[in-house]
């Protein structure tokens, strides 16, 4: 399937699946979902981003009344952040986040900064599906106005020295080599280095991400060679990689080895946890994330009182569940933090800042960081699922069979043992799958609750 529509936002591959028409149809959608009002445009460094943007401008301005403001390459929460601040109407970005580079697509943006829920959703939606052919044949009319502002990522700069103790950070004399993917973040987290006046090397630093050396998405496989070989010849304390569109961080310790894209939020909700302890954070006691993030957060939150809030899959639950309960901090065990303090989104650029501030004021290495906590292993795999009831009904023999156990129903079945091993099975959102990720102790405890959902 090479061309998904859902609640996410819409990506494919352009030229192919993901045409011209289909992106103008969403500018005009978007724009009558803004009545007409400001909408901010970022993208990542795709090289088709131009084109996918010229058509968007041309839906968006399809009636004449849509004012555009085009803010460049940019990392995906740096256009959240800017969508706030600035009191815009919304925000489109173009990107296919960490899908290979034929790839592009469209997020869309409410001017608090997060993505749309499911109800706005399907109401974009609903007006995409409602574009005519006449509302079509609108955008090939009259001059394209657009406006530009290539320095609003300044904004999202900003806030994020609001928020951290950047001296502290400059004295710690700490070495960092970053791994930008030669994506949206390849020039912006370039500047925050610099504001933080640690020594760095910038590997994957053009922007453009063909020219990236390595998978896209920033797993510790994709990672670890080149990452953690830059790492140890420079000597450094941490190295940090980033995803096309920046809202995702992985790690990489002072040794060269991957920590692998959980313990990114561990690591931050840690030291979140224990600013709010010492009142130098504002928030509740609380952490929020999905239901599929390691269970190491829980034993996290245990050492510091406070309580997990567990949502949806998904990034836009995780920022609602945030808003709601004015937790400290939370994210997705993916390799995303959110800091409410900075934004809503999935935050790469506050998180490098985070941890800079955190291994200075510890004293220790990220190593050492991670060991302080427990390791335990996911196993994760998929079964075909070719309809909703057949899924239904997979979902409920998983009900019945662990009927005894703890369960949580949110989104799919999760089970939760007594000995803190979890089962969590899934239908996916963009694919005719059963999602099936299990958490255990060892990595042949997490295969064995995994496979015993497909005898379930």
């Amino acid at each position: 399937m090479t061309l998904k529509i859902s609640i996410s936002g819409v990506r494919g591959i352009y030229g192919d699946t993901l045409t011209d028409d289909i992106v103008k149809k969403f500018g005009i959608a978007y724009s009558r979902f803004v009545n007409g009002g400001t909408v901010l445009v970022g993208s990542d460094t795709r090289r088709s981003g131009a084109k996918v943007k010229e058509a968007l401008f041309r839906g968006l301005r399809f009636d004449g009344r849509a004012k555009i403001i085009d803010i460049g390459f940019l990392p995906t929460p740096t256009v959240q952040v800017i969508t706030r601040t600035m009191n815009v109407d919304g925000a489109v970005i173009v990107t296919a986040s960490h899908n290979p580079s034929p790839w592009n697509g469209l997020k869309f943006v409410r001017p608090d900064g997060i993505f749309l829920p499911t109800d706005e959703a399907q109401k974009l939606l609903d007006l995409y599906n409602q574009v005519s052919a006449g509302d079509l044949a609108r955008t090939a009319e009259g001059r394209l106005a657009v406006e530009t502002d290539l320095d609003a990522g300044d904004i999202h700069l900003a806030k994020i020295q609001k928020v951290i103790n950047v001296d502290l950070i400059r004295q710690a004399g700490l070495k960092v080599v970053v791994d930008t993917c030669c994506g949206a973040g390849a020039i912006i987290t370039r500047k925050l280095l610099e504001i933080l006046g640690v020594q760095y090397q910038q590997i994957n630093s053009q922007p453009d991400i063909e020219q990236c050396n390595r998978g896209l998405e920033p797993t510790a496989e994709n990672i670890a060679q080149s990452l953690g070989a830059k790492v140890k010849e420079f000597q450094a304390d941490i190295g940090f990689a980033q995803d096309p569109d920046a809202d995702r961080l992985a790690i990489v310790d002072e040794t060269g080895q991957a920590i692998g894209e959980d313990y990114t939020l561990c690591l931050a909700a840690e030291y979140l946890l224990r600013l709010r302890q010492q009142g130098r954070l504002p928030g509740q006691n609380k952490i929020c994330t999905n239901l599929s993030t390691t269970r190491i957060i829980d034993d996290i939150a245990q050492k510091y009182g406070a309580e997990v809030v567990r949502t949806k899959i998904g990034e836009v639950n995780v920022s609602l569940a945030m808003q709601k309960t004015k937790a400290v901090g939370g994210g997705e065990g993916n390799g995303g933090i959110i800091l409410p303090s900075i934004g809503y989104g999935r935050d790469s650029l506050g998180g490098i800042a985070l941890l800079l501030q955190y291994l200075a004021e510890s004293g220790q290495s990220v190593s050492e960081l991670v060991k302080g906590n427990p390791r335990y292993v996911m196993h994760k795999t998929k079964i075909d699922c070719v309809s909703a009831p057949q899924a239904a009904d997979i979902l409920e023999k998983i009900k019945s069979r662990y009927a005894a156990e703890k369960l949580d129903t949110q989104d799919g079945v999760k089970v939760i043992f007594a000995d803190g091993n979890w089962l969590h099975v899934r239908q996916s959102n963009t694919e005719p799958i059963i999602r099936i990720i299990a958490e255990a102790e060892t990595l042949a405890k997490a295969r064995e609750l995994s496979e015993q959902v497909k005898t379930a």
